[in-house]
């Protein structure tokens, strides 16, 4: 791992999903959890997943499936900075026409592997990945990353037991853990308590790390287990990057106006 590369991603990750946001002007971009989960789609990205612009649909790429597909300002941001996307491209999201919509929509040929956004899905669709996998005895790997609120959906629960029962240790469960969903903080509404005992007792390999830590991240990535999927509880805060921001669950929708994002930038 390069730390001083991997440092760079992440913040052109967050300076992109804030240009994109401010571009979007009154379209919703849905900022603090894109933010949340940069750090960790920077180590992906720069690090980690195998994928490569020119066999973008290579059979034996990584494949990551964002399962809080309300965060696809991150995943976009990703793949610009990976230049499998331009930043031209960015400058259409959520508009007419375009591959770059308020939610993923499947497109392969940018990187684009599922259609996600309805909460509790991804981890079933990257358990059929992970599944093929082993079938087809390819060595890919799959990561799919949910959010804390999103572990409120049943069907969440269901996955990760199927996932232990086929032992896929082909695939990596992240939780964006920033403690907000949409309407205010989680144990308000669903309190999670001690995710990692969850995941651990439906048997995942499974660790609970600072999830802003890029050289923590990495190391959790490359840790190797057997027989286990694993799951990876990610400490984040929400908003991270930008100190007005974090931890207010305003910026789960609100609008960056011009004023907001010039003050923005100058403290970047």
């Amino acid at each position: 791992m390069n730390l001083k590369k991997t440092k760079l991603f992440a913040e052109n990750i967050r300076k992109n999903i804030l240009f994109t946001a401010h571009k979007a002007g009154s379209k919703s971009a849905h900022i603090g959890g894109a933010l949340s989960v940069a750090d960790i789609f920077a180590v992906l990205y720069s690090d980690i997943l195998r994928i490569n612009k020119k066999k973008i649909q290579d059979e034996n790429r990584d494949r990551l499936i964002l399962s809080k597909g309300h965060a696809c300002l991150a995943l976009y941001s990703a793949l610009a900075q990976k230049k499998i996307i331009s930043k031209k491209d960015l400058e259409t999201f959520e508009s007419d026409d375009s591959n770059l919509l308020g939610h993923p929509i499947m497109n392969k040929s940018i990187g684009i592997e599922f259609s996600t956004g309805s909460l509790g899905m991804g981890l079933s669709l990257g358990i059929g990945v992970a599944i093929a996998a082993k079938k087809k005895k390819k060595k890919f790997k799959v990561f799919v990353i949910l959010g804390d609120g999103e572990c409120n959906e049943g069907s969440v629960w269901e996955s990760v037991l199927c996932a232990g029962h086929f032992k896929l240790d082909n695939l990596f469960i992240i939780v964006d853990r920033n403690n907000f969903q949409q309407t205010g903080e989680n144990k308000s509404i669903m309190d999670l308590k001690n995710l990692k005992s969850k995941f651990k007792s439906f048997g995942c390999e499974t660790f609970e790390i600072n999830g802003h830590n890029l050289k923590e991240i990495y190391k959790t990535l490359n840790l190797k287990t057997k027989n286990k999927p694993r799951a990876i509880v990610a400490n984040t805060i929400k908003g991270k990057g930008v100190q007005m921001f974090e931890k207010d669950n305003n910026w789960h929708h609100s609008i960056i106006t011009n004023t907001t994002y010039k003050n923005i930038l100058k403290n970047l």
